[in-house]
């Protein structure tokens, strides 16, 4: 309960002025100086909230309102407990304070052990655990070929530095090589960039340069795997340098060197791009142009020499190869509607047959995929209105050229609904009873 103060200490006593000049005045006199009696007032204490407490009631002294108290009394602090609340009767300290004591091992203790860590006269080293060569390629290809999905440097940089070290990079750079003489010429351009981003941040000019050495004398090797690795090292080659992460040294060094013939091809090739005129310029495009990033202008330009160059080699097999290096699968419909568009303006059965046997063999390789196939006849029919300006005949050959197709690989249905049904009426009769007449398609055979 609140105790509320009421007088102070110094208000507890009282003397009356009028006796106390009656004691001055006559002393010795026995009724003046009865009279003149000190007198002191009962010290009352009571409660605030008392019901029985009457009149002025006096509060707890100070000194017993801190009797029971825990906090220091000498005015500092900020009033938390005296020593951590570890002080009082009963108490063995602030909780965990034990493992702050240092513990001081005595020699003559029987349980002393002589080679243990705690005694202070061990040393620790860090060691860095080299690992295997056979170990770093291993880890390292599944990265590379996850790199050549995502293209993100900055993640393949944080995977490989997890367990590559300086004595080893030089397996990352040759690594990263090789997996790309085996794949396109998009990923080769890849395989570069991301060996520039690594330089200087997993290894160095010097590693690099031992990965080049390296890959010269296994070349005879690599050539079984890849015929034109001896080219594509010498690209490599000469994009570093290019880059910046290959001294121009290095090519005039191996120049000197005694080499095997693949070595010397190589590297001679290299010396030849890099001393043309704006040759550093021209290395930048060394791999080619990426099929997302070329100009629209320039595949339709491919496309068509692709074909033209078909049906004079007749070499299906070339063809393929072409249409893969192209490396544009988002745009094969356009490979469809150079090719139908192709068959109709020839006239021409054994063009026809060409052309139907070179899509059949696209759709059985599964390089055009259903839906582009679609996407290019369809193309075909949307513009027939245009195309039959210059060649009057464009129905018929489309419908008999749509029939050859139908006997090699199956269309879509869409496409063989959108197909008109009969001639145009240019070409029939009215009273054939819309039959094609035999003179209206003489075809230069």
């Amino acid at each position: 309960m609140e105790v509320d103060r009421i007088a102070s200490d110094s208000e507890n006593v009282a003397v009356d002025e009028n006796d106390k000049a009656t004691v001055e005045a006559g002393a010795g006199d026995a009724a003046s100086s009865h009279s003149g009696r000190i007198k002191r007032k009962n010290k009352k204490y009571g409660r605030s909230n008392s019901k029985e407490a009457v009149g002025a009631v006096t509060p707890l002294p100070k000194y017993r309102s801190w009797k029971n108290s825990r906090r220091p009394r000498n005015g500092h602090g900020r009033g938390l407990p005296k020593k951590g609340g570890a002080g009082g009767k009963g108490v063995w300290g602030a909780p965990g304070c034990e493992l702050l004591e240092e513990y001081e091992e005595d020699a003559n203790d029987p349980n002393y052990d002589s080679e243990a860590v705690s005694n202070g006269d061990i040393e620790f080293k860090q060691v860095i655990v080299e690992a295997e060569p056979e170990e770093v390629v291993r880890k390292s290809e599944p990265v590379i070929l996850e790199y050549f999905e995502h293209g993100d440097t900055e993640a393949a940089a944080e995977d490989l530095l997890e367990f590559v070290t300086a004595k080893r990079s030089h397996l990352v750079c040759e690594t990263i090589i090789e997996i790309a003489l085996d794949h396109k010429p998009s990923h080769c351009e890849m395989a570069s960039v991301l060996i520039s981003d690594l330089y200087g941040r997993i290894f160095s000019a010097k590693d690099i340069a031992y990965a080049f050495e390296r890959l010269l004398e296994k070349l005879p090797d690599l050539v079984l795997d890849t015929p034109d690795a001896a080219v594509l090292l010498s690209n490599f080659i000469a994009r570093c340098v290019a880059d910046d992460c290959l001294p121009p040294r290095f090519v005039q060094t191996q120049a000197k060197a005694e080499l095997n013939a693949h070595a010397r091809q190589a590297i001679h090739r290299a010396e030849t791009l890099l001393s043309m005129k704006q040759g550093l310029v021209r290395l930048d495009n060394i791999w080619g142009f990426g099929g997302g990033i070329r100009p629209v202008k320039w595949l339709i330009r491919q496309i068509q020499l692709l074909l033209k160059e078909y049906l004079t080699s007749g070499d299906l097999a070339e063809a393929m190869r072409c249409v893969r290096e192209l490396e544009v699968p988002h745009f094969h419909h356009e490979l469809v509607y150079e090719t139908v568009l192709l068959a109709v303006e020839a006239i021409n059965s054994s063009v026809e047959e060409q052309l139907c046997t070179f899509l059949a063999e696209l759709r059985r390789c599964v390089i055009v995929t259903p839906d582009q196939m679609d996407r290019g006849f369809l193309r075909v029919l949307e513009d027939m209105s245009d195309i039959v300006l210059d060649v009057p005949l464009a129905y018929i050959m489309l419908d008999r050229f749509v029939e050859r197709c139908q006997h090699k690989f199956r269309l879509g249905e869409e496409v063989l609904k959108r197909m008109p049904t009969r001639g145009r009426k240019r070409f029939v009769s009215e009273g054939d009873g819309g039959a094609i007449k035999d003179h209206a398609l003489k075809l230069r055979e």
